[in-house]
């Protein structure tokens, strides 16, 4: 339990002396005699230790480590046990999960089926934006201390999937610490679970230094089977690439969470390191404003051309994908058209096309649209999430002038540029983001991505862009409970292609995840970029 933060927190006394206990618990274990401590670095942090605050890749597998769900991925990103023994369908619409027994949350606090409820309840009220989980979902019940079931609107064949990345709290804890409501971070807004945890994981947060150094130590009353064998995991905020990867050429850490592309030969030619890639499961596009009369961040007036689908196509034929793949990606890029890629339930290569690259063809499509003297706009982009990011939208602001669009880049951290693409906010008109689909299926980006934003609670979640196919709606709503699997397979194809030739987003590739470690690590590299430390191993 975390008892250390920047600046103090109410209960701290009463999380030291949790920790004190557990930690007494921890020195009398007989660990393995190879046991160590484990550096890690990354460009981002967590932005709140609350697992149900953001939907966000890093900071949900940093928690992952100390909270759990009722079920996990493996690192071939098959569905596991974790807080349920089981799941099954007891009815069409009933989800029935069998609970783990004598599972302690790191306070003490006994887990049961109360903790599921309030955590569930917790996450589909606002401002938590992981309430798209539980979309399908019309009620929780608990049918006993260790059973609860999960209602659905319909049949719902991937709930399981879609809890995957979700998390349970624990009730009495988050009662007693008045944190049974998820804080407003659009409003920069804290309460305290943003700054303390109290999971059932296996990692326990010893210490804490916002956006500096997160210490984690072993939970000695961990419920699995312990792979790992460390006594103590130090991770460090490193912003800067190059010092991120001096660090760990000079011992200071021993893996790097992510490298830039132009480093990874020079990592690969000594002996002394690792580098361990594969193809992301995420799919990076653009987003383009189709909702507002007028754009943000324009000079333009009175008008919207991303209302204009042949404005839209115009972009997609004036962005060079092939060039960003070799200078901007150094050839770690798989370029896409569609919403999801390879790996993802929902995919078929034979629709995964994209428009030609061709100025003339947008430079026509411009000048039917009545763009042809072009228009400025404000292309909004984070420059330390993605790989490379600052740079893809540089490159794609140079490419649009070419079609007399001025593009003003502008660029922050992660940290504040998620505030414009966040629910409710939406303050932004043109954007580069990524979604991995945390079901790893098709339907899980069709209906946060594409489907009509404030038509039904819960779905459209991440429709910043603000695109409507009531079409698209309906066969994303009927893949949702379809239970034939070619069946199902086939509608999400159909539904994709449609994504595609609405140009309901501008897709642009899946980038490849590249880390680096030193050679004496042995970890698990997941598609979905999360890092379980209960897989690392020192040598």
């Amino acid at each position: 339990m975390l008892t250390t933060t920047t600046r103090p927190t109410r209960g701290w006394r009463r999380s030291a002396l949790g920790f004190v206990a557990a930690a007494a618990l921890l020195a009398g274990m007989a660990g393995p005699v190879d046991a160590r401590t484990f550096r890690w670095a990354n460009d981002l942090d967590a932005n709140s230790l609350d697992p149900h605050s953001r939907n966000v890749t890093f900071q949900l597998t940093f928690l992952e480590n100390v909270y759990e769900g009722l079920v996990r991925r493996g690192p071939d990103l098959k569905l596991e046990p974790s807080l349920a023994t089981s799941w099954r369908l007891t009815a069409p619409d009933t989800w029935r999960f069998e609970l783990r027994r004598n599972v302690r949350f790191h306070g003490g606090e006994p887990f049961t089926a109360d903790d599921v409820i309030f955590s569930y309840q917790r996450t589909i009220t606002p401002p938590s934006n992981l309430n798209g989980v539980f979309a399908a979902v019309r009620e929780a019940r608990k049918v006993d201390d260790f059973t609860v079931e999960f209602v659905t609107n319909g049949p719902s064949p991937t709930l399981p999937d879609e809890m995957a990345t979700w998390m349970v709290m624990s009730k009495t804890w988050s009662e007693r610490n008045n944190a049974t409501v998820v804080a407003n971070m659009t409003q920069q807004q804290e309460n305290f679970a943003s700054r303390n945890t109290n999971g059932t994981g296996p990692f326990m947060i010893r210490e804490r230094v916002i956006d500096n150094r997160t210490v984690f130590v072993p939970n000695p009353n961990w419920w699995d089977k312990v792979e790992h064998n460390l006594t103590e995991v130090v991770f460090s905020r490193i912003q800067n690439d190059a010092t991120r990867t001096a660090a760990l050429r000079s011992g200071e850490v021993d893996m790097v969470y992510s490298i830039p592309p132009q480093d990874v030969a020079a990592f690969e030619r000594n002996p002394q390191f690792k580098v361990w890639q594969t193809p992301e499961t995420r799919t990076m596009y653009l987003g383009l404003d189709q909702i507002r009369d007028e754009l943000l961040g324009s000079s333009l007036k009175g008008r919207n051309p991303f209302k204009d689908i042949r404005v839209r196509q115009a972009f997609h034929h004036a962005i060079d994908i092939e060039a960003i793949k070799t200078r901007v990606m150094r050839g770690y890029s798989n370029p896409t058209g569609l919403l999801v890629g390879p790996g993802i339930a929902g995919f078929d290569p034979s629709i995964n096309t994209r428009l030609p690259f061709n100025v003339d063809r947008a430079r026509e499509l411009m000048r039917e649209a009545g763009y042809a003297e072009g228009f400025d706009v404000t292309l909004n982009c984070s420059n330390d999430r993605y790989v490379n990011d600052e740079a893809i939208c540089t490159a794609i602001a140079a490419m649009l002038a070419r079609i007399n669009v001025k593009v003003n880049v502008v660029t922050e951290p992660f940290s504040r540029f998620f505030r414009l693409v966040n629910p409710p906010s939406y303050e932004t008109s043109f954007f580069l983001l990524g979604w991995s689909p945390a079901s790893i299926d098709a339907h899980n980006a069709l209906v946060n991505l594409a489907y009509t934003r404030g038509a039904v609670p819960n779905k459209g979640v991440f429709n910043v862009q603000g695109h409507s196919n009531p079409a698209m709606d309906r066969l994303t709503d009927a893949i949702a409970i379809e239970t034939d699997a070619a069946k199902r397979l086939q509608m999400m194809k159909e539904a994709l292609s449609m994504a595609r030739d609405q140009h309901a987003v501008l897709p642009l590739h899946q980038q490849v995840i590249l880390w680096a470690s030193r050679s004496t690590v042995d970890l698990k590299q997941l598609s979905n970029n999360y890092f379980p430390l209960r897989l690392v191993r020192m040598n």
